[in-house]
């Protein structure tokens, strides 16, 4: 379980300084997770200071009853959290089967590399020695990515936006994906999405608004709310 206890985050901004989040506390044990609200309200922010990639000014983190406020993302990595960019990073002269298996953590056989692969989507014939580099799509990363994540199997994966740039392929592929990631390794995913479909997985629904926690709750008492707020939870065609 991850607990938040009053988190804050604040940037020096010219003279002043800008609070991007505003004493957040929550915790996450459900299976899936949706963080959601308007563009620019800290959701983001928030992933990644969970991740460790920034370090809240004020305020808890804990993971299983352990304070790892303080711990690096590599740290917090060791201890079970995975991160999922929204813009995936690209790694020259390293190929997809030998990122994949650096995920794992141990030596993976093509063919389990592949297994990965198919999940999200891709043929993995045309991808396993493929360079993780400027020639793959930015829907290619992203699939990519998601397939690292799985195989490192962590109890709290986090996925920025999973659903950008990858528009050919389809929301209920990718939901599927995020079904089998639990089943295989019986861990919380949180998700940053304004997508109905998405947001209709989940078990737990929280709204940041403003830096922010505005709502939280199930999918049954927050997503009706959400379809009738303009610009907050965008309904598929």
């Amino acid at each position: 379980m991850l607990e938040l206890r009053n988190v804050s985050y604040r940037v020096e901004q010219d003279s002043a300084g800008k609070e991007i989040l505003k004493n957040i506390s929550l915790t996450i044990k459900e299976r899936f997770v949706a963080v959601t609200g308007p563009n620019g309200g800290g959701k983001s922010t928030l992933a990644k200071v969970l991740a460790g990639i920034i370090v809240p000014t004020e305020g808890r983190i804990f993971l299983d009853g352990e304070d790892i406020t303080d711990l690096s993302i590599t740290e917090r990595a060791k201890r079970g959290i995975s991160f999922a960019f929204q813009q995936p990073v690209r790694f020259k002269g390293i190929t997809v089967k030998d990122l994949i298996a650096l995920a794992a953590g141990k030596k993976l056989s093509t063919a389990e590399v592949c297994d990965y692969l198919s999940e999200v989507g891709l043929c993995a014939r045309d991808y396993v020695n493929r360079e993780v580099n400027a020639s793959l799509s930015g829907g290619e990363l992203k699939r990519i990515e998601i397939a690292t994540v799985m195989a490192r199997g962590t109890a709290l994966s986090i996925f920025d936006e999973p659903e950008a740039g990858i528009d050919l392929w389809s929301f209920q592929n990718l939901i599927h994906v995020f079904e089998e990631m639990y089943n295989k390794i019986q861990g919380s995913i949180l998700i940053i999405s304004h997508q109905e479909r998405i947001l209709n997985i989940a078990d737990k629904i929280i709204v940041i608004a403003g830096g922010e926690l505005s709502r939280t709750g199930t999918r049954e008492e927050i997503l009706p709310e959400l379809l009738n707020t303009v610009g907050t939870c965008p309904k598929q065609k």
